[in-house]
């Protein structure tokens, strides 16, 4: 099932920085972990980052200390900051969610994010 849960991509210039929503209002009272994964053209979709439902959040190695995730509770709104944005960070963003009332995940459709060198 692939919902519209993201929003926030864009163009931007290499050294910008750009933050991506993921929308956990539907799921919120299923406290879910919600991950984030990109797929560049090409390549295979890729881990980013996820913030799980105890806070806890893990990072890729490639975008440890430049992305940052966190949460909204109020707005049921997970954000993806990114800052220092590389060219190599060009790719479809998406957001999952994994419900622990259904013990399943529900996957966004997509934002893309393009950095111009």
């Amino acid at each position: 099932m692939l919902l519209e849960l993201e929003s926030g991509g864009g163009r931007v210039q290499a050294g910008g920085s750009l933050r991506l929503s993921c929308r956990t209002r539907e799921y919120a009272f299923c406290n879910p972990d919600v991950t984030w994964y990109r797929q560049a053209p090409g390549k295979e979709r890729e881990f980013v980052s996820e913030i799980a439902n105890d806070g806890t959040t893990t990072y890729a190695d490639s975008v440890k200390g430049r992305f940052s995730v966190s949460q909204d509770t109020a707005k049921a709104t997970v954000f993806l900051q990114m800052s220092s944005l590389k060219s190599e960070d060009t790719a479809t963003y998406y957001c999952k969610i994994f419900s622990y009332c259904t013990n399943e995940d529900v996957w966004g459709r997509g934002t893309q994010v393009t950095v111009s060198s």
